[in-house]
């Protein structure tokens, strides 16, 4: 490996240590090296749950209460009943002091049982020093006061321990009447519940505490309850961590012993149990963990993920083998390109290291777990994705020698060209729009060539019968066949024409019925086919006739991007799509490959894929030889992109084995890497419809069952946005850099293609589910839509936008903007309903196509995006053919 490969993974990991180290800082915290005086006790072991009746035998009681024997004083226990009445005997063995409690809800004749075990035990054990007769009964409204006085008053009858109760502090000033009947005042404070951020949780806690001490001046007050959460979801601004429990315990601790409170922190070990009474979060209060191991250090600094050196190591082992084959292969990329991918490959691998490990960093309940197993698959394919499109945008930006650029070739006044048969398949076509393209093709400097028109399927006479007549005119060269009946689609019909076609030609044409094609089409690009292994040549496709029309100048520019960058980048790998217009193919090896495959809607890519398999070259010249027309209607645009997804789909469940590395399908390495990759961001947009239906259920749960489905943690959020940004800035560059357009034309070709996500997605779905489509016909001569067809035409989208914009609005109205992770799930909302935005916006310039596309552009400063968004390349870009050092070959490649 070369001296400056070293150096490139050296800066990566030293750079991505930095970003590990500053993500996982430590936190400080005032030290505790003291005993604590109480802590709430639930001995239940992760299996056990008391819904279900499974409870801890005395072993593992006592076995709990070793581990905490010499750090803590006294134990609060909350039942006596189901083996817990046990508690007091396992402690005295070890000198633990404990505050016994009763459980009472609803059920008499259990409340009875819980009293009279809880006064047994007072009158039998001396290291009981007071009693708590029920947990928050009067909260969960199982009792009223009245018959929770009842309870109080039997209990302090027959023991002369204290005797109490235990409420939230607005319980007690809400029914001072309840405190008549107590011996000492257990308050129970706990900020997350209240939605308090865990930098103000302590005071607000010292302040209720100081209200319900002030409201009860001559009766004791005990802290019953106090403690902040490890992990779970956020509750309006409390967001529970390992770090902010940590920090609030043992800054309370110091200010506890210094106030000499008595207290009890909830809760000596988290209890998996609780999620189904509480929620996400109520699994997570304890100081031990479920295996009973401690969650954070009382002395030292803090660190929310001890283990993140391991997990900083396994992303650089997980990057280190990608990035020395990059670097060893990709020679023809200059430096600073080769540093980009390789800090991408780091980051791609730190982002999915970090998301795997999410389950060892937190925490997780039931519904988290869940929400995990769903987003890692998902966020795998997303950063597959995010390298797709970085290694597309290091090709094109850093490429030091164009290898496979070809130019139009300029024959010698002696060159043999061989006969073209040009083949036009029609379907129900506006015949002036038809004659406009045999028009041109009769202008052809070209001395050897033939058109057949084929029609197949129209059924009105009056429209196939003047473009016969119009072949008629123009002569011999041009032969038309109605075909009234025709199975295949547009594929059927090349088939036949390609039977009809005149023994002596060897290269077979196919254009569009609306493209106006220039005279030097054949003639520049004919003498490629001189080199036997050359199987078809292919121009670009483009458009005429969009300006001055909001709607097709966007769309224009939104094709323009494929041709310009996605098919540049794939040339080089001789792994170009072909293209059912402006393709010239070899005869002979049409014919070999078996011909146009009529099971595919697609049939132009899927005969280039066969043609590749069998050997052939594809050649690709990035100049303009003919130009067609847009769709006149949103509708008809996002039909023909219904269609391309749909026959991508078809292609590749056909030919899915052929696309393995270890198949011998003829295909090379780079043909496969293109045709599997080239097509994987449209299941990316099937992944966005499902998602988005996924944050809209996810968005309701919340608001109705806020305990069982909180906000996702930040740690699922944040590499969604960064993917997004990706995205917008791989977009942005590569078309400043390789379309030559203006600024606003690159926002609405962007706003185009961003709103046709929706109808890829369902394709996708509608592919994978299915194995033959109608052909769909790509309208050209549609009459303009009304305002009201605008909203119609993206109907499916446009309810979408709303019902995410409602989940907006109704998150920021239950939770506010205060809360990080409320911030964070509308702004995920806010992304996720930007394609649907687009998709009516874009429908809307439809309507209107004197409209100035897009608005939103003018709100944007150019200079701020270009600077922002220009990699440190150190290239002056040119508006549209990107960095200067291009190589060009001719013919002979």
């Amino acid at each position: 490996m070369k001296k400056s490969a070293l150096l490139i993974v050296a800066m990566v990991a030293f750079a991505n240590l930095v970003l590990w180290a500053f993500i996982n800082r430590p936190q400080s915290a005032p030290e505790w090296t003291g005993s604590i005086k109480g802590v709430s006790f639930s001995p239940l072991q992760s299996w056990q749950n008391p819904l279900e009746g499974k409870f801890p035998n005395p072993q593992e009681i006592e076995r709990d209460l070793l581990l905490l024997k010499g750090k803590v004083g006294k134990v609060r226990t909350y039942s006596s009943s189901d083996g817990l009445e046990n508690i007091p005997a396992l402690a005295k063995k070890h000198g633990i002091v404990v505050t016994a409690g009763a459980w009472l809800d609803r059920d008499r004749e259990k409340n009875a049982k819980e009293i009279a075990n809880l006064v047994e035990n007072a009158g039998t054990f001396d290291n009981i020093d007071r009693l708590m007769v029920g947990n928050e009964v009067i909260l969960r409204q199982d009792l009223t006061v009245a018959e929770m006085t009842e309870y109080l008053s039997a209990v302090r009858d027959a023991t002369s321990l204290p005797v109490g109760t235990a409420e939230p502090w607005h319980i007690w000033l809400k029914y001072p009447q309840l405190a008549e009947s107590v011996d000492f005042i257990a308050v129970h404070l706990l900020p997350y519940w209240e939605g308090v951020a865990d930098d103000e949780a302590l005071g607000w806690s010292l302040e209720k505490f100081e209200q319900v001490r002030k409201a009860f001046p001559t009766k004791p007050v005990i802290i019953g309850e106090i403690g902040w959460p490890s992990d779970g979801g956020a509750w309006e601004n409390a967001d529970p961590s390992r770090v902010g429990q940590a920090r609030f315990l043992r800054e309370f601790l110091n200010i506890a012993q210094h106030q000499n409170l008595d207290y009890y922190i909830i809760e000596a070990f988290d209890q998996p149990w609780k999620e189904e009474t509480e929620g996400g979060v109520g699994p997570y209060w304890g100081l031990f963990d479920s295996d009973r191991q401690a969650k954070f250090p009382m002395i030292g600094r803090i660190v929310e993920v001890p283990s993140w050196p391991l997990q900083y190591l396994g992303a650089l082992l997980l990057a280190l083998g990608p990035m020395v084959i990059f670097l060893a292969c990709w020679q023809n990329i200059r430096q600073r390109g080769r540093l980009f991918f390789a800090a991408l490959l780091q980051l791609a691998a730190s982002t999915l290291v970090w998301t795997v490990c999410v389950p060892l960093n937190h925490d997780l309940g039931s519904v988290s777990l869940l929400l995990w197993g769903i987003l890692l698959p998902a966020q795998g394919l997303l950063l597959t994705v995010v390298l797709i499109n970085g290694l597309e945008m290091t090709e094109l930006l850093w490429i030091g020698r164009w290898r496979r650029r070809f130019l139009p070739v300029t024959a010698a006044e002696d060159h043999t060209f061989p006969k073209v048969s040009i083949h036009l398949a029609i379907y129900n076509e506006p015949p002036d729009l038809v004659i406009q393209t045999l028009d041109s093709l009769a202008r052809l400097d070209y001395p050897d060539f033939e058109i057949l028109v084929i029609d197949n399927n129209t059924v009105r006479e009056e429209i196939w019968r003047p473009v016969e007549a119009h072949c008629t005119l123009l002569g011999p060269r041009f032969r038309f066949f109605h075909l009234p009946e025709w199975p295949g689609y547009k594929a059927g019909a090349l088939n036949f024409a390609l039977g009809r076609t005149a023994p002596e030609a060897q290269i077979i044409g196919v254009i569009d019925s609306d493209y106006i094609v220039k005279p030097d089409w054949l003639r520049s690009l004919a003498p490629y086919f001189d080199r036997p292994e050359v199987g078809f040549v292919q121009a670009p496709q483009d458009n005429r006739e969009w300006q001055g029309d909001s709607f097709k100048e966007m769309i224009n520019w939104e094709y323009n991007g494929f041709f310009q960058i996605g098919m540049v980048h794939r040339n080089e790998r001789n792994a170009i799509i072909q293209h059912g217009t402006m393709t010239l193919i070899r005869r002979r090896a049409l014919e070999q490959v078996g011909s146009w495959g009529e099971w595919c809607i697609c049939e132009d890519a899927e005969l280039g894929l066969r043609l590749f398999q069998n050997g052939y070259e594809g050649v690709y010249v990035n100049q303009n030889f003919g130009e067609g027309v847009t769709p006149d209607s949103f509708a008809a645009y996002k039909g023909q992109r219904f269609r391309w997804t749909y026959g991508a789909v078809q292609i590749l469940r056909r030919h899915w084995r052929a696309l393995l590395p270890w198949s011998r399908s003829g295909l090379t390495a780079g043909q496969r890497f293109h045709f599997l990759t080239g097509w994987l961001p449209w299941f990316s947009d099937a992944l966005h419809l499902i998602f988005t239906v996924l944050g809209l259920l996810w968005t309701v749960g919340m608001l109705v069952w806020p305990r069982h489905f909180n906000f996702p943690p930040a740690v699922f959020l944040l590499p969604l946005f960064g993917l997004f940004a990706f995205k917008v800035t791989h977009s942005y560059v590569l078309y400043r850099s390789r379309v030559n357009c203006t600024f606003s034309q690159r926002i609405g070709a962007s706003i185009a293609g961003m709103g046709l996500t929706h109808v890829i997605g369902r394709a996708v779905f509608k592919a994978l589910c299915s194995t033959r489509l109608g052909f769909l016909r790509t309208p050209k001569g549609e009459n303009k839509p009304a305002l009201i067809k605008g909203f119609l035409m993206a109907r499916e989208e446009a309810c979408l936008l709303l019902m995410l914009l409602a989940a907006e609005i109704a998150v920021v109205c239950r939770f506010g903007v205060d809360n990080l992770n409320s911030v964070l799930w509308v702004a995920l909302l806010a992304i996720q309903s930007l394609p649907y935005a687009a998709a009516l916006f874009t429908s809307m310039a439809n309507s209107f196509p004197r409209l100035r596309a897009p608005l939103g552009a003018r709100l944007i400063s150019r200079r701020v995006l270009d600077y922002c968004l220009t990699p440190a390349s150190g290239l002056r870009f040119r508006e549209g053919r990107g960095p200067e050092k291009e190589v060009a070959s001719g013919p002979s490649g």
